[in-house]
Protein backbone atom coordinates (compact mmCIF):
# COMPACT_ATOMS: atom_id res chain seq x y z
CA UNK A 1 0.00 0.00 0.00
CA UNK A 2 1.30 3.04 -1.31
CA UNK A 3 0.79 5.92 1.43
CA UNK A 4 0.89 9.63 0.20
CA UNK A 5 3.78 11.43 1.14
CA UNK A 6 3.20 14.63 2.69
CA UNK A 7 5.34 17.32 0.96
CA UNK A 8 7.27 18.75 3.88
CA UNK A 9 9.90 19.77 1.94
CA UNK A 10 8.04 21.49 -1.22
CA UNK A 11 6.06 23.49 1.68
CA UNK A 12 9.22 24.72 2.87
CA UNK A 13 10.97 25.32 -0.29
CA UNK A 14 6.95 27.69 -1.33
CA UNK A 15 7.30 29.70 1.80
CA UNK A 16 11.21 30.28 1.15
CA UNK A 17 10.35 31.59 -2.26
CA UNK A 18 7.58 33.11 -1.73
CA UNK A 19 9.96 35.60 1.28
CA UNK A 20 12.58 36.31 -1.41
CA UNK A 21 9.80 37.09 -3.57
CA UNK A 22 7.72 39.71 -1.22
CA UNK A 23 10.04 40.73 1.65
CA UNK A 24 13.08 41.83 -0.24
CA UNK A 25 13.48 44.68 1.27
CA UNK A 26 13.24 43.29 4.69
CA UNK A 27 16.15 41.45 3.75
CA UNK A 28 17.75 44.25 2.45
CA UNK A 29 17.41 46.27 5.52
CA UNK A 30 18.65 43.13 7.81
CA UNK A 31 21.64 42.46 5.55
CA UNK A 32 22.60 46.22 5.42
CA UNK A 33 22.39 46.82 9.21
CA UNK A 34 24.62 43.48 10.13
CA UNK A 35 27.20 44.31 7.26
CA UNK A 36 27.28 47.99 9.23
CA UNK A 37 27.62 46.15 12.53
CA UNK A 38 30.24 43.60 11.45
CA UNK A 39 31.81 46.81 9.47
CA UNK A 40 32.32 48.93 12.74
CA UNK A 41 33.15 45.68 14.87
CA UNK A 42 36.18 45.42 12.63
CA UNK A 43 37.61 48.36 12.38
CA UNK A 44 37.55 48.76 16.52
CA UNK A 45 39.12 45.48 16.47
CA UNK A 46 41.61 45.92 14.16
CA UNK A 47 42.43 49.59 14.71
CA UNK A 48 44.91 49.01 17.60
CA UNK A 49 48.54 47.56 16.99
CA UNK A 50 48.10 43.61 17.77
CA UNK A 51 50.32 43.98 21.21
CA UNK A 52 47.92 46.61 22.55
CA UNK A 53 45.01 44.90 22.09
CA UNK A 54 46.77 41.63 23.43
CA UNK A 55 47.59 43.96 26.86
CA UNK A 56 44.03 45.31 26.53
CA UNK A 57 42.19 41.73 26.33
CA UNK A 58 44.79 40.45 28.95
CA UNK A 59 44.31 43.39 31.72
CA UNK A 60 40.27 42.71 31.23
CA UNK A 61 40.86 38.95 31.94
CA UNK A 62 42.88 40.26 34.79
CA UNK A 63 39.82 42.58 35.86
CA UNK A 64 37.11 40.13 35.06
CA UNK A 65 38.66 36.98 36.03
CA UNK A 66 41.62 36.29 37.68
CA UNK A 67 45.85 36.74 37.31
CA UNK A 68 46.30 33.11 35.97
CA UNK A 69 43.37 34.05 32.73
CA UNK A 70 45.33 37.17 32.25
CA UNK A 71 48.59 35.00 31.87
CA UNK A 72 46.75 32.67 29.50
CA UNK A 73 45.59 35.75 27.51
CA UNK A 74 49.31 36.91 27.26
CA UNK A 75 50.55 33.82 25.96
CA UNK A 76 47.26 32.46 24.35
CA UNK A 77 47.05 35.62 22.41
CA UNK A 78 50.51 36.24 21.44
CA UNK A 79 50.46 32.51 20.08
CA UNK A 80 47.48 33.79 17.62
CA UNK A 81 49.65 36.84 16.82
CA UNK A 82 53.17 34.59 15.79
CA UNK A 83 50.83 32.12 13.80
CA UNK A 84 50.02 35.27 11.83
CA UNK A 85 46.18 34.48 12.24
CA UNK A 86 45.57 37.77 14.01
CA UNK A 87 43.13 39.24 11.71
CA UNK A 88 40.99 36.35 10.83
CA UNK A 89 40.84 35.98 14.46
CA UNK A 90 39.44 39.59 15.33
CA UNK A 91 37.21 38.61 12.08
CA UNK A 92 35.78 35.61 13.90
CA UNK A 93 35.28 37.72 17.08
CA UNK A 94 33.58 40.38 15.20
CA UNK A 95 31.15 37.97 13.68
CA UNK A 96 30.54 35.99 17.39
CA UNK A 97 30.11 39.34 18.73
CA UNK A 98 27.72 40.48 16.01
CA UNK A 99 25.83 37.51 16.37
CA UNK A 100 25.35 37.28 20.05
CA UNK A 101 24.37 41.10 20.46
CA UNK A 102 21.95 40.52 18.12
CA UNK A 103 20.79 37.11 19.95
CA UNK A 104 21.19 39.04 23.32
CA UNK A 105 18.92 41.65 21.88
CA UNK A 106 16.34 39.08 20.93
CA UNK A 107 16.66 36.61 23.65
CA UNK A 108 16.58 38.47 26.93
CA UNK A 109 12.97 40.59 26.06
CA UNK A 110 11.48 37.18 25.07
CA UNK A 111 12.95 34.92 28.29
CA UNK A 112 11.18 37.81 30.23
CA UNK A 113 8.50 37.83 28.10
CA UNK A 114 7.55 33.97 28.82
CA UNK A 115 8.87 34.11 32.60
CA UNK A 116 5.63 36.65 32.68
CA UNK A 117 2.94 35.08 30.56
CA UNK A 118 2.90 31.08 30.86
CA UNK A 119 0.79 30.62 27.45
CA UNK A 120 4.07 32.90 25.71
CA UNK A 121 6.41 30.14 27.06
CA UNK A 122 4.18 27.11 25.82
CA UNK A 123 4.46 28.30 22.30
CA UNK A 124 8.06 29.50 22.93
CA UNK A 125 9.66 26.23 23.86
CA UNK A 126 8.74 24.45 21.15
CA UNK A 127 10.24 26.56 19.02
CA UNK A 128 13.15 26.90 21.26
CA UNK A 129 13.35 22.90 20.96
CA UNK A 130 13.73 22.91 17.36
CA UNK A 131 15.81 25.59 17.11
CA UNK A 132 18.15 23.43 19.19
CA UNK A 133 17.86 19.71 17.62
CA UNK A 134 17.88 20.64 13.67
CA UNK A 135 21.12 20.54 12.46
CA UNK A 136 23.38 23.18 12.48
CA UNK A 137 23.89 23.15 8.47
CA UNK A 138 20.14 23.22 7.91
CA UNK A 139 20.50 27.25 8.92
CA UNK A 140 22.69 27.66 6.18
CA UNK A 141 20.13 27.01 3.49
CA UNK A 142 17.72 29.79 3.96
CA UNK A 143 20.61 32.48 5.56
CA UNK A 144 22.04 31.56 1.87
CA UNK A 145 18.62 31.88 0.06
CA UNK A 146 17.90 35.52 1.78
CA UNK A 147 21.35 36.95 1.98
CA UNK A 148 23.64 35.16 -0.50
CA UNK A 149 26.83 34.42 0.37
CA UNK A 150 29.31 36.17 2.59
CA UNK A 151 29.64 37.15 6.36
CA UNK A 152 26.01 38.41 6.70
CA UNK A 153 24.38 34.84 6.39
CA UNK A 154 27.08 33.84 8.59
CA UNK A 155 26.20 36.20 11.40
CA UNK A 156 22.42 35.35 10.76
CA UNK A 157 22.72 31.25 10.82
CA UNK A 158 24.91 31.64 13.98
CA UNK A 159 22.47 34.03 15.69
CA UNK A 160 19.74 31.38 15.34
CA UNK A 161 21.74 28.24 16.02
CA UNK A 162 23.01 30.17 19.55
CA UNK A 163 19.49 32.17 20.53
CA UNK A 164 17.69 29.41 22.59
CA UNK A 165 20.10 29.26 25.88
CA UNK A 166 19.82 32.94 26.53
CA UNK A 167 15.81 32.74 26.07
CA UNK A 168 15.60 29.67 28.77
CA UNK A 169 17.47 30.81 31.19
CA UNK A 170 16.24 33.71 31.41
CA UNK A 171 12.66 32.41 31.42
CA UNK A 172 14.62 30.20 34.50
CA UNK A 173 16.01 32.74 36.17
CA UNK A 174 13.13 35.28 36.73
CA UNK A 175 10.83 31.99 37.30
CA UNK A 176 12.87 31.36 40.33
CA UNK A 177 13.30 34.98 42.09
CA UNK A 178 11.97 33.75 45.44
CA UNK A 179 8.54 35.04 45.94
CA UNK A 180 9.56 37.19 49.36
CA UNK A 181 11.17 39.17 47.15
CA UNK A 182 8.15 39.76 44.90
CA UNK A 183 6.05 40.45 48.36
CA UNK A 184 8.74 42.71 49.69
CA UNK A 185 8.65 44.75 46.23
CA UNK A 186 4.72 45.10 45.70
CA UNK A 187 4.31 45.82 49.89
CA UNK A 188 7.13 48.78 48.68
CA UNK A 189 5.25 50.08 46.24
CA UNK A 190 6.64 49.21 42.97
CA UNK A 191 5.19 48.89 39.92
CA UNK A 192 5.33 46.02 37.25
CA UNK A 193 8.44 47.90 35.18
CA UNK A 194 10.33 48.45 39.09
CA UNK A 195 9.67 45.17 40.14
CA UNK A 196 11.27 43.67 37.03
CA UNK A 197 14.42 46.05 36.64
CA UNK A 198 15.22 46.53 40.57
CA UNK A 199 14.38 42.91 41.58
CA UNK A 200 13.88 40.54 39.57
CA UNK A 201 16.71 41.17 36.83
CA UNK A 202 19.18 41.65 39.72
CA UNK A 203 18.34 38.40 41.64
CA UNK A 204 18.54 36.62 37.54
CA UNK A 205 21.07 38.11 36.84
CA UNK A 206 24.02 34.92 37.29
CA UNK A 207 21.55 32.55 35.58
CA UNK A 208 20.84 35.25 32.95
CA UNK A 209 25.24 35.69 32.39
CA UNK A 210 24.99 31.44 32.33
CA UNK A 211 22.78 31.97 28.88
CA UNK A 212 25.08 34.84 27.80
CA UNK A 213 28.14 32.52 28.22
CA UNK A 214 25.95 29.45 26.63
CA UNK A 215 25.01 31.56 23.67
CA UNK A 216 28.68 33.24 22.99
CA UNK A 217 29.95 29.27 23.14
CA UNK A 218 27.62 27.74 20.95
CA UNK A 219 28.33 30.92 18.18
CA UNK A 220 31.80 29.63 18.25
CA UNK A 221 31.02 26.10 17.23
CA UNK A 222 29.20 27.86 14.39
CA UNK A 223 32.78 29.88 12.70
CA UNK A 224 33.98 26.49 11.30
CA UNK A 225 30.11 25.75 9.65
CA UNK A 226 29.83 29.22 9.22
CA UNK A 227 32.87 29.39 7.19
CA UNK A 228 31.22 26.69 4.25
CA UNK A 229 29.50 29.64 3.11
CA UNK A 230 32.57 32.65 2.71
CA UNK A 231 31.99 34.03 6.60
CA UNK A 232 35.44 34.60 6.58
CA UNK A 233 37.88 34.66 9.47
CA UNK A 234 39.45 31.38 11.22
CA UNK A 235 36.35 29.14 10.06
CA UNK A 236 37.84 29.46 6.37
CA UNK A 237 41.00 28.75 6.88
CA UNK A 238 40.58 25.39 8.84
CA UNK A 239 38.04 24.63 5.36
CA UNK A 240 41.14 25.64 3.68
CA UNK A 241 43.01 22.84 5.38
CA UNK A 242 40.43 20.29 5.25
CA UNK A 243 39.86 20.52 1.56
CA UNK A 244 43.84 21.34 0.13
CA UNK A 245 45.08 18.64 2.90
CA UNK A 246 47.16 21.36 4.96
CA UNK A 247 47.54 19.86 7.84
CA UNK A 248 49.48 22.76 9.56
CA UNK A 249 46.96 25.32 8.64
CA UNK A 250 44.03 23.41 9.19
CA UNK A 251 45.88 22.95 13.25
CA UNK A 252 46.72 26.19 13.75
CA UNK A 253 43.68 27.88 12.97
CA UNK A 254 41.90 25.07 14.79
CA UNK A 255 43.85 26.25 17.73
CA UNK A 256 43.40 29.87 17.78
CA UNK A 257 39.44 28.76 17.93
CA UNK A 258 40.42 26.97 20.99
CA UNK A 259 42.09 29.89 22.52
CA UNK A 260 39.73 32.10 21.80
CA UNK A 261 36.77 29.72 22.71
CA UNK A 262 38.63 29.74 26.13
CA UNK A 263 39.45 33.23 27.15
CA UNK A 264 35.71 34.46 26.31
CA UNK A 265 34.17 31.39 28.49
CA UNK A 266 36.16 32.08 31.42
CA UNK A 267 35.86 36.05 31.30
CA UNK A 268 32.15 35.76 30.76
CA UNK A 269 31.87 33.35 33.62
CA UNK A 270 32.78 35.66 36.10
CA UNK A 271 31.31 38.80 34.39
CA UNK A 272 28.26 38.29 36.12
CA UNK A 273 30.09 38.30 39.38
CA UNK A 274 30.96 41.81 38.61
Amino acid sequence: MNIPKIPVGQLFEHLINWLTDHAELFFDAVSGTVTAMLSGLEFVLLLPHPLLMIVFMSALAWWLASRNIALFSVLGLYLIYNMGYWTETMETLSLVLAAVLISLALGIPLGIWAAKKDLAERIIRPVLDVMQTLPAFVYLIPAVLFFKLGPVPGVIATMIFSLPPVVRLTNLGIRQVPEEIHEAAISFGSNPRQLLFKAELPVALPSIMAGVNQTIMLALSMVVISGMIGAGGLGNEVLKGITQLKIDLGFEAGISIVILAIYLDRVTQHLGQK
